[in-house]
Parts: structure tokens; C-alpha cells; sequence
């Protein structure tokens, strides 16, 4: 079913709640996007924030429950994009949920505050560079989206806010924690979407980090090198940069 499948669906009742339940794919192994993006489309701040209130106690993982505080986590970015920048601080909190999909609703959220103002959204998480790991993630994630950097400055921000999330990784004393292995699987794609948008810029603050002997930074540049979008942007460049990964 598609969105505007949903979307007449949800004008036809009112009992969101036990539609979303009942409809939300889980538990398997996606949940029910199109249905989220309709009632994000279709419903409001007071349809959303208390979904939130379904924290992992309620909802634990690959549950109806917790496709609730998905779909109300990324409906906070339709609320920013309306002007109620409060909510980032919402969402900065959700950024480090044990649960991925809230995680993931948080990159979605972002993106569509983006979408609005993205400047906007770049000056109210500047200080999420600096942030937790899963912060960064988070960041990083909701950053690095196709349709977000089709302008040249705003795929140039981006490249720097991820070489700084990247250098970080050198600060970072214990990187056996599954929150340090979630931010580098995020840099492990991240890169190759800014550096398609803005290769002028990229490629070279790229090739930079080739220079640092760091095990996690080179995985991250061979992570990225894989990418179909890289490849075929500049096979030439990928294969050279690919001989360079120190291990």
C-alpha cells in the first residue's frame, strides 16, 4: 500500500492509535513506512506527543508499541518544520534510545526539518557534534540525505560537521561499546553521500584522513569506498583511494 493509501485510511477513522497497532507491520523485519509518513502527514502535535510516552518499558523492540513512539518521534520534525524548535531538544534525548528504530526516527525527523530550513536545523545541532556518540550518529544520519544537499554550501557544512565526527573517533578511549560500533557503521555510509553532492569539496577533505593511522577512521574509508554511489561517481578516484587503506 502506498501513502495515500493510508492517508484516506486514517481520514476514515479516528481511532489512530489501534490503526497504527494494527497496521504496523511489527513484529518483522520492516515496519510500516508508508503508514508513518501518512499519519506524519495527516496528524499533529497533540496526535504525536503522546506516542513518546511508549518508551522501551512499553514498547520494546520489533513491537506494535514501539512503531507508536516511532511514528511520533519523526512527527517532531514536522512539528520543528511549523516553527516549534523546542523539539529539538526532544530529539536530541531520542537520539540515544537503546531501541534503533527510534533512533532511526530521530534521522527521519531531522530530514524533514531540513527539508524546511536546513541552516535552521544545521544552528540548532551544532553542539550534537560534540555530543554523544549516539548524538553524532544521529547527526551524521540525518544530515547525509540525498535531497538535502543538492546546494553546494549545504553538502560543504556537512563534509566539515563529518570530518569533525570523524576526528573525534581518535578521543574515543573505549570503542568496544555498541554505541561506538553504531556511530561508525553511520560514518561507514555517510561519507560517500556528502561526497557525491559536493565532490570539489569532498574528495579532497577525504583523502586527508588517509593519513591518519587510525584502525576505525581506515575502516570507515574502506566502508565508504564499497559505495555503488562512489564507484560510479569517480571509478578512477574510488580504486586509487581503495589502494591506500592501511589494512
Amino acid at each position: 500500500m502506498n501513502k495515500e493509501f493510508y492517508i484516506d485510511a486514517l481520514h476514515k477513522t479516528r481511532d489512530w492509535k489501534n490503526y497504527l497497532l494494527a497496521n504496523s507491520n511489527l513484529p518483522g523485519q520492516r515496519g510500516n513506512l508508508e503508514l508513518m509518513q501518512a499519519f506524519v502527514e495527516v496528524a499533529g502535535e497533540q496526535d504525536f506527543i503522546p506516542l513518546l510516552d511508549y518508551t522501551q518499558d512499553k514498547a520494546p523492540v520489533n513491537t506494535p508499541e514501539e512503531f507508536l513512539s516511532f511514528c511520533g518521534t519523526v512527527g517532531l520534525g514536522k512539528l520543528i518544520s511549523e516553527g516549534k524548535t523546542e523539539y529539538y531538544r526532544t530529539l536530541r534525548e531520542l537520539a540515544s534510545d537503546p531501541r534503533w528504530r527510534m533512533r532511526e526516527g530521530v534521522a527521519w525527523s531531522l530530514q524533514i526539518a531540513g527539508r524546511k530550513d536546513f541552516f535552521q536545523l544545521l544552528k540548532e545541532t551544532d553542539s550534537w557534534i560534540s555530543g554523544t556518540l549516539l548524538e553524532k550518529r544521529a547527526l551524521a544520519a540525518g544530515l547525509c540525505e540525498p535531497d538535502l544537499l543538492k546546494d553546494d554550501l549545504a553538502a560543504e557544512k556537512v563534509i566539515d560537521i563529518l570530518n569533525l565526527i570523524t576526528l573525534s573517533i581518535l578521543y574515543v578511549d573505549n570503542r568496544k561499546t555498541e554505541e561506538f560500533k553504531i556511530l561508525r557503521k553511520g560514518l561507514g555510509y555517510c561519507w560517500s553521500v556528502a561526497i557525491v553532492a559536493n565532490p570539489q569539496k569532498g574528495k579532497p577533505v577525504f583523502e586527508i584522513l588517509f593519513d591518519i593511522n587510525d584502525h576505525d577512521i581506515h575502516w570507515i574509508l574502506k566502508e565508504n569506498l564499497k559505495k555503488n554511489r562512489l564507484i560510479k561517481m569517480d571509478p578512477e578516484w574510488a580504486k586509487s583511494c581503495q589502494k591506500r587503506i592501511q589494512f
